[in-house]
């Protein structure tokens, strides 16, 4: 009997390793999904969906307590926040979406996608989903969007949070200079361009299966034509300084939070916010080391921290 059952066992662990090899190989976009429903689960997060105005709305939503809502950056999508999620869903009330254009929310052709676009997009999701009063918290592009978003809101946020935000003055770096070149270090053709884009925004970038990195490097290809038109849209000024000339109207507590390296969003923007908070109720501002621009996937517990340090006192 024991044998019989070694057997049965031994044949079973032969076919999952078929099944899970073959999907490896031929359809590893399953096995990139499966893995994140499972990090959903563990931060207990389910997925929802609802049209706002001009966009059917993919989003995160878990947890209980004080709502924080949590935008991500450029050409990313509301998993870059599952780690976080993971950390902050015992005491808070998550929503997290993707931004419209992005992940599983939809994309208009022809439509604009500006900072100040977004924003009002944001608006539109906050009535859909009857949220009053709520904790914001915005990474890079998102951070911009967070920022306008509460300019023009003050009402509704309780706090916000800027992690290494976009829209922001700073002294530049060599990523900006390349930017107003017209280099776009974010699409890329094969393996190599997007270990060149991990690079640039990881300071130890995750070591990444070579089938798995096909489905990024074919994404990216697919998305081509919607990254550098928003690429090419957030090279204005109006769009890389968008925020900045809207900070003395923020008048809740503003928390800015930076990886020290960030060779993205240079950590300079860190003064510029804080010179241009005239009437913000506090200011707050925390750096991390040993991260480069990714701090919610590079520090996701020490990140928690801050954030969950920041809501609660607010």
């Amino acid at each position: 009997m024991l044998l019989r059952r070694l057997k049965f066992l031994a044949w079973l662990a032969g076919l999952l390793a078929i099944v899970l090899g073959g999907s490896y190989l031929f359809a590893p976009q399953w096995l990139m999904q499966a893995n994140l429903k499972r990090e959903a689960m563990a931060a207990h997060l389910e997925t929802h969906a609802v049209q706002a105005g001009d966009t059917r709305w993919a989003y995160y939503e878990g947890g209980e307590g004080p709502t924080i809502v949590l935008l991500h950056g450029f050409a990313a999508d509301k998993s870059e926040w599952l780690k976080v999620a993971k950390e902050l869903a015992p005491h808070f009330h998550l929503i997290i979406p993707d931004l419209p254009g992005w992940g599983d929310s939809s994309r208009v052709a022809g439509a604009s996608y500006t900072i100040d676009a977004q924003a009002a997009r944001l608006d539109a999701f906050v009535q859909a989903l009857r949220l009053s009063r709520f904790i914001l918290v915005g990474h890079a592009t998102g951070g911009a969007i967070a920022g306008v978003y509460a300019s023009d809101h003050p009402d509704r946020v309780a706090g916000l949070a800027l992690l290494d935000s976009f829209g922001l003055k700073n002294a530049g770096n060599a990523f900006t200079r390349e930017a107003e070149a017209g280099k776009n270090p974010f699409v890329f053709d094969d393996r190599a361009g997007l270990q060149r884009a991990m690079a640039l925004a990881f300071k130890q970038p995750p070591e990444l299966a070579e089938r798995f990195a096909d489905v990024r490097v074919a994404r990216n290809r697919r998305d081509r034509a919607f990254i550098e038109s928003r690429f090419d849209t957030l090279r204005q000024p109006s769009q890389y300084l968008s925020l900045q000339p809207r900070l003395g109207r923020l008048t809740m507590p503003v928390l800015g939070l930076w990886c020290h390296d960030d060779k993205i969003m240079d950590i300079s923007a860190l003064d510029s916010l804080r010179q241009g908070l005239t009437a913000a109720s506090a200011i707050s501002t925390s750096v991390i080391n040993s991260c480069n621009h990714m701090p919610m996937l590079e520090k996701p517990e020490e990140t928690a921290r801050v954030l969950t340090s920041f809501a609660l006192s607010h």
